[in-house]
């Protein structure tokens, strides 16, 4: 008999024995360690954010970029929403992308009191070539990779990812409960 860990109350409905009320103790240590790996991956892309923007680029500049371009012209508090940001720190943001010319302020055709920001071609032309340098950079650095491993990993990292995406309001919610029960300790 496995032996099982009760979770919250708040658990998803889905696939997998993590939709139910008991984790196994197997899977608890695949979420630890999972936990720790993604740990190491935050703090690692935290190191090239910083020294990226010792060399001029701001991580949060490509990051507003890259959702302006998915969600198409929008207000910035509609930005701040999907990026799960402040309002005013997303303002700031969008102000210097403006002043670099990487994002324009449309007036809006449902409200001419209103403005929307869309990306310029100079600053669809930035991401292409960023998304261009990480590719390049992230193919030399699994260069040595078995192919089929390379394709399980990106098949199994896009799965991962979808479910995360699923499993963040919940995730958003647990970790706020935690918080409040701990006096935000």
């Amino acid at each position: 008999m496995t032996e099982t860990v009760a979770t919250t109350p708040v658990d998803p409905v889905g696939q997998g024995t993590g939709t139910t009320a008991e984790l196994s103790a197997r899977e608890i240590e695949q979420g630890q360690r999972l936990a720790t790996v993604l740990f190491a991956f935050g703090k690692q892309q935290a190191t090239i954010a910083a020294r990226m923007s010792k060399a001029g680029v701001d991580r949060s500049a490509i990051v507003l970029l890259k959702y302006l371009v998915a969600l198409g012209p929008s207000r910035s508090s509609a930005l701040a929403e999907a990026i799960h940001s402040d309002p005013s720190t997303v303002s700031r943001q969008v102000a210097t992308l403006v002043k670099d010319g990487l994002v324009e302020r449309r007036a809006d055709p449902e409200d001419g009191r209103a403005s929307l920001l869309a990306v310029t071609e100079a600053g669809v032309d930035l991401l292409k070539r960023q998304r261009a340098l990480m590719a390049l950079s992230l193919a030399k650095m699994v260069s040595h990779w078995d192919h089929e491993d390379l394709d399980t990993f990106v098949r199994l990292f896009e799965r991962f990812l979808a479910d995360h995406a699923d499993y963040l309001p919940t995730l958003i919610t647990e970790c706020a409960t935690h918080a409040r029960s701990e006096g935000g300790k």
